[in-house]
Parts: structure tokens; C-alpha cells; sequence
């Protein structure tokens, strides 16, 4: 087995998450033999060309940089057979082909933003925070043909606190998961590491986290305040959690609660007109603490008030 320094690793990743992990590799003194990253596409307003985050930083650090359309291409399978990988590593990047991932003869490497088997899928972060979880980390495991189900190699607790969103715990779990997968790739160097089946693990009931739609995002004022709250902070600052006010998109950014027999119907708002805004749930007031109206910038509720016209 070669030394963690020699082991030829490919890197593929597209977007800051995945820059932490690529950088605490290059800063370790890993040997990133090359990027693949998604392809530059047009952004913005003016459709500008925008490269990945991952690709920017391969780029300061002289880094290789492969950007296929198609995982399956033989021209790009050939160009990544030429790179005579040890080892890969993905981090937020999409499916890959058995072609890609069963390439390099110590195989590939995930780092997911979840403590495995629980909340496989596309948005383990969102979920466990919409779920009102206290705790949750992130795991590195090897890949196999079904999606976050490889043999877990390493996990690291992260808690989750109550004034935490997804934007939070995102940064949280970014820095835990680069942290981790440099301890991983050293121990795979030292033939340290127990390779754990997820079957192994033993678990009550399974969470998944399936991808974030717009559905999701719509609040139900027919729940617990306790529900809405933590749908707000597991939307929030993206997609962002959204109801309608005044028949306008209203989109709500924090919050806060009061658990109250109020007689109104749900849905419906109350304000003062200076210092709060609040909708009435089915056990209490969710209150809107950070919010945006359709055709207005984002601002806090006293700002949003000197405006509004109850």
C-alpha cells in the first residue's frame, strides 16, 4: 500500500462544500493527481460563464481539471485510466457510473453530510433539521451501486443547536467532513480502517433525504408551531421557506414561537404594524422574524412593517 503521500488520488467535487475537502487534502500534502468538476455553465442575470467552486480552487493550486458532460464518455474513461488513480474521492457531486467509481484498485470514497444509514439521499443537511434532530455529522463510506449504502469507513457527531438553519450546520458539516476524510485517506495509506456494512448498524426506523422540491417548501399552518419553525430554519437560506401573504410570495427566513390558544383561523396573520408579524398555527403563533415579500429585497420585520399595509 502506498504511503498517504504517494497514493494517486482523483478529486471530484463541484461546489464549496466540496472545495473544504479538496483543500484540506492539497494542505495535508495529499498527491491530487486530478479534478473532475461539472462543466462551466452560464449564470446570473447576464448569463455570464461561471466555473464550479471546485474548479476555481484546482485551478490557484495548478490542479488538472477534467469537466465531463457525460460520466460514460470512453474518451473521458480513457483520459481517467491515464491517471492511474490509487483512489477516488467524491464530495457533492452527482451518481457515478460503475465504470468511474470501481476504476482505481482501492476504489472510491464518499464524505456524506449524515451519520449513515440514516438520511441517504440528496439533502441530509435540510432534513435533519426540518426533522428537529439535535445531532448529526458526517460519514465517509465506500461507494457501491446503490446510492449511500457503501461500507462506512469513519463518522463524526455534529450538533445540531436550536439557532441553528441549513446555512449553519452547512458550514459545520463542511469543516467536520474535510477534517474526516484527511483521517480517512491517511488510515486507508495505513491499512488502519474497519470497513463497516450499513446492515451492521443497528437502526429503529430510517430517514431518508430525498431531493428538495418546491412543494417542500410550502409551510402547512395546520401543523405544530415546533414543525414550522424547524421548516423555516431546514430552509433556510436556501430554497427558503414560503407562504403567501396579500396573494403575494412570502418567504420567511427566521422565526420564532408561541405555543397559545389564539381562536384564529390558521393561516391567517396578525400584526402590530411597528414590531411583529405573526401567523397562526395550529397550537400557537409562528412569528417572522426575517423575511421577503415577492418584488421586495430580504429584510428584517421591522423594516419589512414601515412598508406593509395590514
Amino acid at each position: 500500500m502506498p504511503a498517504f503521500e504517494d497514493l494517486r488520488i482523483v478529486f471530484l467535487g463541484t461546489p464549496d462544500f466540496a472545495v473544504a475537502s479538496l483543500q484540506a487534502l492539497v494542505e495535508a500534502g495529499a498527491n491530487i493527481v486530478a479534478v473532475i468538476t461539472a462543466p462551466d455553465k452560464p449564470a446570473g442575470r447576464g448569463k455570464h460563464i461561471q466555473q464550479s467552486a471546485v474548479k476555481q480552487y484546482a485551478l490557484t493550486q495548478n490542479l488538472p481539471v477534467l469537466q465531463p458532460e457525460k460520466l460514460k464518455n470512453p474518451e473521458f474513461l480513457a483520459e481517467l485510466a491515464a491517471y492511474k488513480a490509487d483512489l477516488q474521492v467524491v464530495v457533492a457531486f452527482r451518481m457515478l457510473p460503475v465504470a468511474v467509481w470501481d476504476m482505481p484498485p482501492m476504489g472510491t470514497i464518499n464524505v456524506h453530510g449524515s451519520l449513515l444509514p440514516q438520511y441517504r439521499g440528496a439533502a441530509p443537511i435540510n432534513w435533519a433539521v426540518i426533522n428537529g434532530e439535535t445531532e448529526t455529522g458526517v460519514t465517509t463510506f465506500k461507494l457501491k451501486h446503490e446510492i449511500d449504502t457503501g461500507d462506512i469507513l469513519l463518522q463524526q457527531k455534529v450538533a445540531i443547536l436550536p439557532e441553528d438553519n441549513v446555512g449553519t450546520l452547512y458550514e459545520k458539516l463542511m469543516k467536520a467532513g474535510a477534517e474526516l476524510l484527511v483521517t480517512t485517506v491517511k488510515g486507508l495509506a495505513a491499512s488502519a480502517l474497519e470497513e463497516i456494512p450499513q446492515e451492521a448498524i443497528p437502526e429503529s426506523e430510517l430517514k431518508i433525504a430525498p431531493k428538495i422540491f418546491k412543494e417542500h417548501t410550502k409551510i402547512d399552518w395546520n401543523k405544530p408551531v415546533v414543525d414550522i419553525h424547524n421548516l423555516i430554519r431546514g430552509m433556510s437560506p436556501y430554497p427558503v421557506a414560503l407562504t403567501v401573504l396579500q396573494d403575494k410570495v412570502f418567504k420567511i427566513y427566521q422565526s420564532h414561537t408561541e405555543v397559545a390558544e389564539h381562536g384564529r383561523e390558521v393561516g391567517s396573520y396578525d400584526t402590530d404594524g411597528k414590531t411583529y408579524l405573526r401567523f397562526a398555527a395550529a397550537d400557537g403563533w409562528v412569528y417572522a422574524d426575517e423575511v421577503q415579500q415577492e418584488g421586495k429585497k430580504r429584510m428584517d420585520i421591522v423594516s419589512f412593517l414601515r412598508g406593509f399595509r395590514g
